[in-house]
């Protein structure tokens, strides 16, 4: 059973990231629960720290990525899932192009837990240098 929940999870993981990777921020945030947190670190003004709420993040994510990129997306490529319980460890590489049209390319390890079938938590590691001159305020 827990092999099954494994792969069920991982799963959850691959659908929200290709969602993501075609600028449906719904579907990124489908499987997630209503309290969801997303946790992206660093302490970049207005990108980094704690968001709790599906319909808060939903709201920060569309605002953030259309007035910033280029097609309002980062199309992400799964390099690696490692599954342990309730987590999921993803590494993954993104692509995009600014507003500015500078490329936007970092690459992300983010640390998902799912439980009774939906995304509880995620904490999001990045490159915060390239977050903050490319997307942030310099």
């Amino acid at each position: 059973m827990a092999v099954e929940n494994t792969e069920h999870n991982k799963d959850i993981v691959r659908r929200a990231i290709a969602a993501m990777s075609r600028g449906d921020m719904a579907g990124f945030l489908a499987d997630a629960a209503d309290d969801v947190t997303f946790t992206p670190i660093g302490t970049v003004p207005r990108f980094s720290g704690r968001i709790q709420g599906k319909d808060v993040l939903l709201k920060g994510l569309k605002r953030a990525l259309s007035a910033r990129l280029e097609e309002g997306r980062i199309e992400m490529t799964i390099e690696n899932l490692i599954a342990e319980g309730e987590y999921i460890a993803e590494q993954a590489h993104g692509k995009a192009r600014t507003m500015t049209g500078k490329d936007y390319n970092n690459t992300y390890c983010r640390v998902w837990r799912i439980a009774d079938g939906k995304v509880q938590s995620v904490v999001e590691y990045l490159d915060t240098e390239l977050l903050r001159s490319g997307l942030g305020e310099g």
